[in-house]
């Protein structure tokens, strides 16, 4: 949901440019110094239990940002998929004996409504993640970023062994340009599955979401390492997608200093009270405005390995 919230708010940055910005720079973030949860790996119950998102799952969201007159505008629409990959025979320089295939995820999140018609504001993302099945933790992240006539790719590849990972940045539309790159090391009580902007939502569908839990999730983006604090609050039946269904709430604090977004705000995410645990609610409330992601469709599949 994060890139939906920056996607969105760069919508909104085109409504009411004056009023917010909604980016930080590598530099501005700092690593994680808390300590991380337990592998969801060792939380499945035999060798051939699945998890929820097997063994094809695509989910459709929408996007809604509210501030002031502009009531709940139709800004963005947002896909999951995940399915699984072989993994490569060698990797980092280190050879894989693993038969186990690893976990693709994608994100692609895109501009709709008034925004692109009114305002001549367009944005797309798509981010691809691949996690190692074992650990579930994130072996390589690639993303497409565009606005309008800008553009720019970067990848992020993870050795676990050498513990860091380098993060290149690059503007197709300018090939000659050096890349920008940044290298972080895992801070030395880094110790779990550390996630990414797309793979930390299926993470969180593998934990036992109970009333009162608390932990931190390691999370990386643009090169940085860090911590996200997740509390799970209260349970609540909603009417959404799939009908009324029971959800738990779960609150990510991705604002403040050394998280994701700057300045003061809240991140709550609805999930399904049950073995599924899909996400079908999300609500950001900040200065900036707020955003509703809503879940319009799910689709499993017996999608075989690719």
């Amino acid at each position: 949901m994060y890139r939906l919230i920056t996607s969105i708010l760069a919508a909104a940055f085109a409504l009411c440019p004056s009023a917010f910005a909604f980016k930080t720079t590598a530099q501005e973030r700092t690593q994680c110094t808390r300590s991380s949860t337990t592998s969801p790996a060792v939380l499945k119950k035999n060798a051939g239990a699945q998890f929820p998102f097997e063994p094809t799952e695509e989910l459709i969201y929408e996007g809604f940002f509210t501030r002031l007159l502009l009531r709940s505008i139709n800004v963005a629409e947002l896909s999951f998929t995940s399915e699984r990959v072989l993994p490569a025979s060698n990797v980092n320089g280190v050879n894989n004996q693993s038969t186990d295939a690893n976990f693709r995820f994608t994100m692609d999140v895109s501009s709709k409504g008034i925004v692109p018609r009114l305002f001549g504001f367009r944005f797309h993302e798509r981010v691809e993640s691949t996690i190692d099945a074992a650990s579930f933790s994130v072996l390589r992240t690639t993303k497409l970023d565009e606005q309008n006539e800008r553009q720019r790719t970067s990848e992020a590849v993870f050795d676990r062994q050498a513990r860091k990972v380098v993060w290149t940045e690059r503007n197709p539309k300018e090939p000659q340009q050096a890349p920008r790159i940044v290298t972080s090391n895992f801070t030395s009580n880094f110790d779990g599955a550390l996630q990414d902007i797309v793979s930390i939502f299926y993470f969180l569908r593998t934990r036992q979401l109970t009333t009162g839990l608390k932990f931190d999730v390691p999370i990386t983006d643009a090169g940085q390492i860090f911590g996200l604090p997740v509390t799970v609050l209260e349970t609540k039946k909603l009417k959404t997608a799939l009908g009324e269904v029971a959800t738990v709430r779960v609150d990510v604090d991705v604002f403040g200093d050394g998280r994701l977004l700057p300045g003061d705000g809240a991140l709550s995410i609805w999930f399904t009270d049950d073995a599924r645990r899909i996400p079908v609610q999300a609500h950001v409330a900040s200065s900036m405005g707020t955003i509703d992601v809503k879940l319009k469709s799910r689709t499993l599949s017996p999608k075989t390995i690719n």
